[in-house]
């Protein structure tokens, strides 16, 4: 059966099954099967359908009916880490780091933005001409992004961000030369201590890969306050553990809650440590409070092309919630963070670990930063070492690291 072919019998199976379906009354998954199953076996009467495509039928109904219908097969695709689609009729996914079209669609924009609306509904978000931006994530914690008319010009856009399903640690991102066996090891002992952590990066460059595997640094017996826009953070080995998520405001006069409203709330729900998936906005000045007002061994994430750049986001975004001095501000910080970790995705499409470094106060007006670990290529000439490589730079604040692990001297 070609494939037009196949499309007018699963359509019309489809109809049918819709049609004897009760949608007055709750139907279990296993009733549509049934349903599907019952219809499949008529129209096989009729026709000759080899098996393989019976269970292609049933599949691709039931993701139409209950799941995300031409999507779900790559949702289900291992392998696959990005699903773009840019209209009804336009899907793209990245797939072992290549970006590729899909001969799929949907069968029309209304089942599309259908699709959006069960998307979004299931973690209490709205989505609308008035309100056309909206995060949300899937079942299995991927994360969703969707911008429709008249922000998106050409047709709704629905962006998914696979996350694997077993959390990747730190061994497997020495496995994948994503860092080296030396910067591993000095993140765990730095985790241990407790020292405040920043990790910057660009879009899709590792950052809330990185965070998960450092939580696998984290004593078992300690309490983490988790603060996320959309939680996607899998940090599985803390019994202790409150995840939280912000939550927009709605028509129905429901307040909106924000990153600033959650940090303020964990400071009063005894945290051993706070992480926050990403700071944007205002709310990296209640960070900054928070890492102050010692609540040692918070994590964090943010936008950035560099370590430096990272500290000027920082400073933008404080600039947004105070009228504090700038030089305030950038006391603030380098009293508040202890290390950043930068990353970035590389043109052969990995992602590895460039930058480790230390803020180790002020210099006048400005940050200083202490460069712990820098990434060298195979052309550059670092007594022939490569990857991510010890400086011969020393940590200058080692005072939480000696008291974690009982050593006196120089660390």
């Amino acid at each position: 059966m070609e494939k037009k072919d196949y499309d007018i019998v699963r359509k019309s199976l489809q109809q049918r099954v819709v049609a004897g379906i009760d949608m007055t009354n709750t139907i279990s998954d296993e009733q549509i099967m049934a349903v599907i199953d019952e219809m499949i076996s008529q129209e096989a009467l009729k026709y000759t359908i080899p098996l393989r495509m019976r269970m292609q039928l049933r599949k691709d109904i039931y993701d139409s009916l209950r799941k995300l219908d031409v999507i779900q097969q790559l949702v289900d695709d291992d392998e696959v880490t990005e699903i773009m689609v840019n209209g009804f009729d336009n899907i793209f996914y990245e797939k072992r780091g290549k970006i590729t079209r899909w001969d799929k669609k949907f069968e029309s924009d209304d089942k599309y933005n259908d699709v959006i609306q069960q998307i979004v509904s299931r973690v209490n978000r709205a989505v609308n001409e008035s309100s056309p931006i909206a995060d949300a994530r899937l079942e299995d914690g991927s994360r969703v992004n969707v911008v429709l008319p008249p922000v998106a010009i050409d047709g709704a856009v629905l962006t998914i961000r696979k996350f694997p399903k077993n959390t990747i640690t730190m061994e497997d991102m020495i496995d994948n030369h994503s860092i080296s066996k030396e910067g591993a090891r000095f993140l765990n002992d730095i985790v241990k201590a407790r020292y405040n952590i920043f990790i910057s990066g660009g879009t899709s460059s590792g950052k809330t890969t990185l965070l998960n595997a450092l939580a696998g640094y984290i004593q078992t017996d300690e309490r983490i306050i988790t603060i996320e826009d959309s939680a996607e953070l899998q940090i599985n080995n803390i019994p202790n553990l409150v995840r939280m998520e912000v939550k927009n405001a709605n028509t129905e006069g429901s307040k909106e809650i924000t990153i600033r409203d959650l940090i303020k709330s964990s400071l009063r729900m005894r945290p051993d440590r706070i992480i926050i998936g990403e700071v944007r906005d205002e709310a990296a000045l209640d960070l900054l409070s928070a890492c102050n007002t010692g609540h040692d061994g918070s994590i964090s994430t943010g936008h950035s092309n560099c370590a430096a750049d990272m500290l000027i986001r920082l400073e933008s975004m404080c600039l947004m919630g105070s009228n504090m001095p700038v030089v305030a501000i950038r006391r603030q910080i380098a009293s508040a963070i202890d290390i950043i970790i930068h990353l970035a995705r590389m043109p052969d499409k990995t992602r590895k670990v460039l930058e480790i470094s230390e803020l180790v106060g002020m210099k006048g007006d400005s940050i200083i930063l202490n460069p712990l670990f820098e990434y060298k290529d195979e052309d550059e000439n670092h007594n022939g070492k490569k990857g991510l490589v010890r400086t011969e730079n020393r940590l200058v604040h080692c005072e939480k690291i000696l008291r974690a692990y009982g050593i006196k001297g120089e660390w």
